[in-house]
């Protein structure tokens, strides 16, 4: 199948979405298909855009977004269209649904995203108090995305249940298929136990990921390493990504950026996914974060809020466990004392971590789902 892929930036770019675009890219590569990528779409800077966002910078409260302006969706399909129109493709494919809104084609349109714009509403920090403009327009992309698409493919059940509540749509071409790890992994289930044989329970080690220390859950991870400490079980909290502030305990250490792109950063990153007990992400607002599909594939079981499409990526007893929001510190401790007192319980919870990476939270596996479903609705 010729496949026409289409994203706003550089496909190829593996920080770009956390790398989930890339790693799209290559699932659909692998299946035997033919690639023809259209990317590094530009932005319209018109001079009523710039006006706009001017004005209702000084005039309201409520938050503006320039990339939900008809105008802006708009010529992002003009941009694809010229780019279509020199060649030859069965179908479009987009990790988004903004290049594709406004899109006319003959061929089937395809989108595999993670969340609908109703469903992000004043639920991340970025998308609440939206003006009454942004709102409109928003969903206005999102419907005609919807109409506009013959499969919509979404990363959760969280995901898809809000493009099925809050828009018109045939819940036939609604599909569920969680992405994958971001990171190679060739490791099979003898690196596993000997991952877990060489692992120190003398200190429980905790590993917290993420470039916003509050939408993550950092403060509530902190306090769960400090509890553990306080019962009189050693904990170390690793910290990768976004700093915990000042006056930092002893037991926090800190971790710069690890890019994933260089061998010394991926080192890195095995080491810490490797030595870790637990990854921990209290998240107070997710979509579905690769970060847990990586761990599984160490067979490090993850510990996180159940909120958006978390319960998607982790299943609770067999790669971690969810929580409430409303679950305290002690919930979590009570669950990681449980393991860390019996190192065969957690070497079972280990080895269902890795299962679960193997069998359903995959690149793989991800990939020839894809496929399936192009080949059933796209001929």
């Amino acid at each position: 199948m010729k496949i026409a892929y289409v994203t706003t930036y550089d496909s190829s770019n593996i920080h770009a979405w956390s790398g989930s675009g890339a790693a799209i890219l290559k699932a659909l590569s692998s299946g035997g298909n033919s690639i023809e990528s259209i990317g590094n779409l530009r932005d319209k800077n018109s001079l009523a855009l710039k006006l706009r966002k001017r004005l209702y910078g000084r005039l309201s409260s409520g938050v503006y977004q320039t990339n939900r302006e008809p105008e802006v969706l708009k010529d992002y399909a003009a941009q694809v269209e010229n780019a279509l129109a020199r060649i030859s493709y069965d179908v479009v494919f987009s990790p988004g649904t903004i290049p594709i809104a406004y899109l006319k084609t003959e061929k089937p349109i395809v989108f595999w995203t993670d969340a609908t714009f109703a469903g992000m509403i004043d639920f991340y920090p970025k998308f609440s108090n939206l003006c009454k403009r942004t709102i409109k327009n928003g969903n206005k992309m999102e419907q005609r995305a919807l109409s506009n698409c013959r499969l919509a493919l979404y990363t959760s059940e969280w995901a898809a249940n809000t493009a099925l509540q809050y828009y018109d749509v045939d819940p036939e071409k609604v599909k569920v298929v969680p992405f994958g790890a971001n990171i190679d992994s060739e490791r099979n289930l003898q690196d596993i136990n000997s991952i877990i044989e060489n692992k120190n329970f003398d200190t429980c080690k905790l590993l917290f990921i993420g470039v916003d220390w509050y939408r993550k859950g950092g403060d509530v991870a902190l306090k769960v390493a400090d509890l553990l400490n306080q019962r009189g079980i050693q904990t170390e909290l690793h910290v990768v990504g976004d700093k915990p502030g000042t006056n930092i305990p002893a037991f926090v250490k800190q971790h710069e950026f690890v890019s994933k792109n260089t061998e010394e950063g991926r080192r890195y990153f095995d080491r810490l996914m490797t030595e870790s007990h637990f990854l921990i992400l209290p998240t107070r607002a997710d979509c579905c974060p690769v970060v847990f599909a990586e761990a599984s594939s160490f067979g490090l079981p993850s510990l996180a809020a159940n909120v958006g499409g978390v319960a998607t990526a982790i299943h609770d007893g067999k790669n971690g466990q969810t929580f409430s929001l409303d679950d305290s510190p002690e919930e979590y401790c009570n669950y990681i004392e449980k393991f860390m007192v019996s190192r065969q319980e957690y070497r079972e919870l280990a080895l269902s971590s890795f299962r679960e990476y193997s069998e359903r939270i995959n690149w793989s596996t991800a990939g020839n789902k894809v496929h399936d479903l192009l080949r059933e609705f796209c001929g």
